[in-house]
């Protein structure tokens, strides 16, 4: 592309040629189209080009035109670019008679950087709505300044050859608007319409058939069992053999039974309605299929069905990640097949397989496996998937939603039955789920929005926000009520607005039909397991968790799960740094050789660094799952390629038993692997996140749950005086056992125990947690603990927020990382606001300086017995710990000359804590540093392995 001939240059200022290389996010957000206009603005010739490098111009023209591009080219960047530097170099004069943009060049040092996943911009939203414009409802509207970019990069630089949008050839139209540098989709490389692509398409089990249409396609060869039609009426598939107007498969199959369109999910329904699937082979009071298939049974509504058991019971709908029940399944929403947008959806079936044949209009046939699932077949097609789509939901449906970088699992947020289905089928205990929002009006009557909260909620990146939550919401008519079973005992909600144009689409534009205002949206996965990216394993691995699935042919290349962040004392704080973070770099206060730290074993993130920039990956998750390594191999060779890394040396966790450091062991290939201490990591993190360049020492308080200690010990309740080249624990908690290890993380009442017997308590029975444990359990615990059997000690905070939680009676039972924690803050958020007393903790004389929360145990049993109220308990624990850490680090300054406190570790996500720490240091003169863009907990560890690794020596 050329710009018009510029004007002669003025005969008395001699021509100027200078190179430019502009290092950064400089690619896929619009800046060569910007690097042109400005040149041809400025009567400039020249060119400019992608490269491995950055983006490179030549500029020709007068001395002051020159001088002009250069000092603006920075200042005026695109809304999306990140220029981290610009490098000129004097050319001799070459002329030319206009400025052009040129091919992208490949080959040489990679050094751009990788856009981060953006929401859909304004303009986008606008041509979405818009019934004038082309791309009116297209699913994948997007162009230079919004759309995936991280996510289908396959390689650089940055063009649409190397990203997944690469065997979709634009139409006309669009290779019009790619050329034309007056458009804002001017070299926008995902840029697609209705015409050239992806295709949206919604799969769902079973078959339906109109009047007009062929037979329901069975799972045996030369099976000809018609289902049940309604002629015209849509109709719902169950898993029924034997089932009432239904047909069955033949012998070896999966039998499938159609029923009328309007009947909702057969969990839901009331005694007397339809039937509730289960999936139990010759239980009593059901029909099951013939040998050798999926045994299904049918009970009548009202009998003793395993979908109706409470959470928790020993049933079929709970049992663990792996299993291959299916007794959660609500009846499917009609209708139940695959509305593919603009297809004409075949079906082709080989004999005794579970090859399911889409085919969009015009397309090869694909073949897509759904194993062990029940049977995906196609309907005739629909115009609009999503319409259907939100239909579904409205009537109780749980969809897999194919996202940016992965698919979600998707339910209407105010349907009691749909939500609590969802929670069981995910086997996700009490965990909070996130929401999903068209707008932050549709939220605000249930959460506290300060600027900051709207600002991350509103802005580009689209993270989940994590809200705190109105004690008494007022319900105006028709504002949406979610359903309890959301995120229950949390004292917050975490919130996200659209940030896909199917997001938009699925809660309905300003003229669609009323739907769900509030979607809950958790990852497309089995618990444990990391997000579902591809579509063939989409059908197979969500197939007992999902109704039906909303996807489409654009691959996702890598995986990016949503990023989770909320607001500490109006700062963001990040939670989980993925999605419209990663992959951009952070600055590092010191140049360090290229080098890869793992990071830890839960919420696992890895970091690359080299030079002054480390490059944090997207949440990639707990590595005690094959799958999760198996990402996490997989994420560690695409950063590289991206960022053209090669690491000379490997860090990892000191804990022996990691897997993160097993594979850096496994993968050194004779480089070198530096172990670094958990807490000493997390400091270091926090002080490179604010730019300290180690020379002088900080007071590190290090807080969490767990971290291999150099006696042996679980570390957790720190303070170090630590800069990057080494530590000194100068105090801690005291050490008190942790009965069983993992088996106390998840039992809270036994940390309760621990720490009432070593503070000298008896167990009585008026305790709660004396109250929470078997007796069985009880007088096993005491015996473990008089013989010191599976007891290892341990200093960790987090252990003690657990133990206070069930001496309180607020948490006795963990289902999920720091439930017991969580559910104490949400307690002392209610407590009186004139109660001021903090319980004290009993401090040591030497060093390390313990501090014993035997003194702490004591008050809380004794204001329990005066009947004080959980929430008092919480209340002036938390003051007490705020309290235990002003003391302490008053006395490190006092003995050590130090000024600066670094608060770290994943109990620092707690606000309350976070905020009365903050204050109280300040007020003392502290200079306090706490996370903001690097998540506290294990996902910001990496950043501080790879700075203490820099400064480490083979010796030590």
């Amino acid at each position: 592309m050329s710009a018009p001939p510029r004007p002669a240059a003025v005969a008395q200022d001699p021509p100027h040629r200078r190179r430019v290389l502009v290092r950064g996010v400089v690619q896929g957000v619009g800046f060569r189209p910007y690097v042109y206009g400005l040149a041809t603005e400025l009567a400039l010739v020249g060119h400019v080009t992608n490269t491995p490098e950055g983006v490179v111009a030549e500029v020709e023209g007068t001395v002051a035109a020159v001088a002009r591009f250069c000092d603006r080219l920075a200042v005026q960047a695109p809304p999306l670019a990140r220029v981290e530097s610009v490098d000129h170099e004097e050319l001799p004069v070459a002329g030319g008679e206009a400025f052009t943009i040129l091919a992208s060049r490949s080959g040489g040092p990679v050094r751009t950087l990788v856009s981060p996943d953006t929401a859909t911009c304004a303009d986008c939203l606008a041509e979405l709505a818009d019934p004038a414009d082309r791309r009116h409802r297209h699913p994948f509207v997007n162009c230079t300044h919004c759309g995936p970019r991280f996510t289908i990069v396959t390689g650089v630089p940055y063009d649409r050859a190397n990203t997944t949008m690469a065997a979709f050839p634009m139409c006309p139209d669009c290779a019009g608007e790619y050329a034309d540098p007056t458009d804002r989709r001017f070299h926008a490389q995902p840029v697609a319409c209705p015409s050239c692509g992806p295709r949206l398409r919604l799969i769902v089990p079973g078959a339906e058939r109109s009047a007009r249409s062929d037979r329901v396609a069975e799972r045996a060869s030369g099976s000809d069992g018609a289902a049940d039609r309604a002629s015209g009426s849509a109709q719902v598939a169950e898993r029924a053999s034997g089932s009432d107007g239904g047909t069955e498969c033949a012998s070896g199959s999966d039998s499938v039974t159609v029923r009328p369109a309007g009947w909702g999910p057969v969990a839901d329904r009331s005694s007397g309605s339809a039937q509730v699937a289960e999936r139990a082979s010759g239980s009593d009071g059901g029909t099951e299929c013939a040998s050798g298939s999926d045994s299904v049974t049918v009970r009548a509504a009202g009998s003793d069905s395993v979908a109706d058991r409470p959470a928790g019971s020993d049933s079929v709908a709970d049992r663990s990640a792996g299993s291959d029940s299916v007794a959660d399944r609500s009846a499917r929403p009609a209708p139940v097949a695959e509305r593919a947008c603009g297809s004409d959806g075949g079906t082709g079936r080989a004999s005794g397989s579970d090859s399911i044949t889409v085919r969009p209009a015009g397309s090869a046939p694909v073949a897509v496996r759904a194993a062990g699932s029940v049977p995906v077949a196609d309907c005739p097609a629909s115009p609009d998937p999503v319409a259907e789509a939100r239909a579904m939901l409205a009537r109780g449906a749980i969809l897999a939603v194919k996202g940016l970088g992965g698919y979600h699992l998707a339910c209407d947020a105010t349907n009691a039955g749909a939500v609590s289905l969802l929670r069981r089928r995910k086997a996700r205990g009490d965990k909070p789920f996130a929401v999903m929002a068209r707008a932050a009006s549709d939220v605000e009557h249930l959460v506290r929005l300060g600027p900051e909260e709207r600002r991350l909620l509103e802005g580009p990146v689209r993270p989940v926000v994590l809200l705190r939550r109105r004690p008494d919401p007022a319900y105006a008519e028709g504002a949406p009520r979610p359903a309890e079973a959301v995120a229950p005992g949390s004292p917050d909600l975490g919130v996200m607005l659209p940030y896909t144009p199917v997001h938009h689409l699925l809660l309905g534009l300003p003229s669609d039909p009323d739907g769900p205002r509030l979607l809950v949206m958790t990852s497309g996965n089995v618990s444990g397991e990391p997000i579902v990216t591809d579509d063939d394993e989409a059908l197979e691995r969500l197939a007992h968790l999902a109704d039906g699935w909303l996807t489409h042919d654009r691959p996702i290349h890598v995986p990016c799960d949503d990023s989770v962040v909320r607001v500490c004392d109006a700062e963001p704080l990040v939670l989980r740094r993925s999605r419209g973070y990663a992959p951009l770099p952070l600055t590092l206060p010191l140049p360090i050789r290229p080098a890869l730290a793992t990071g830890g074993d839960l919420k696992n993130a890895f970091c690359l660094g080299e030079g002054r920039q480390a490059w944090l990956s997207a949440h990639i998750g707990d590595m005690d799952d094959l799958a999760t390594q198996g990402a996490f191999e997989r994420a560690v060779e695409q950063l590289e390629s991206i960022t053209g890394v090669r690491p000379l040396s490997l860090a990892c966790d000191r804990h022996p038993g990691y897997r993160s450091a097993r594979w850096a062991d496994r993968n050194a290939a004779g480089r070198t692997v530096v172990r670094v201490q958990h807490h000493h990591a997390h400091i270091a993190a926090a002080m490179a996140e604010h730019g300290l360049d180690g020379t002088r020492p900080v007071i590190g308080v290090a807080f969490d749950g767990t971290g291999h200690g150099h006696d042996g010990a679980v570390w957790g309740g720190e303070f170090l005086l630590a800069d990057y080249a080494g530590f000194t624990r100068f105090g801690h908690l005291a050490y008190v056992p942790l009965p069983g290890g993992d088996t106390a993380v998840r039992r809270p009442y036994r940390m309760a125990l621990a720490q009432l017997r070593a503070a000298g308590l008896d167990w009585s029975g008026d305790l709660p947690c004396t109250a929470a444990c078997p007796p069985d359990e009880l007088r096993l615990l005491q015996r473990q603990l008089e013989r010191d059997l599976n007891c290892v000690p341990t200093s960790s905070m987090g252990r003690l927020f657990d133990a206070v939680s069930s001496l309180a009676g607020v948490c006795h039972r963990a289902g999920y990382e720091a439930q017991a924690a969580v559910e104490l803050e949400a307690a002392a958020l209610e407590a009186p606001a004139d109660d001021t007393i903090a319980y004290a903790f009993a401090l040591g004389d030497g060093e390390p300086v313990r501090a014993d929360a035997a003194p702490v145990i004591a008050a809380i049993v004794r204001d329990l017995r005066e009947g004080h109220t959980a929430a008092t308990v919480a209340a002036r624990f938390h003051r007490g710990v705020a309290a235990l850490v002003h003391a302490l680090c008053r006395r490190a300054r006092e003995r050590h000359g130090l000024d600066t406190v670094a608060l770290t570790g994943g109990v620092f996500a707690n606000t309350l804590l976070s905020s009365a720490c903050a204050a109280a240091l300040r007020q003392d003169g502290f200079t306090v540093l706490r996370h903001r863009s690097v998540p506290p907990g294990d996902g910001g560890l990496a950043l501080g392995q790879l700075m203490v690794a820099a400064r480490t020596t083979p010796d030590d």
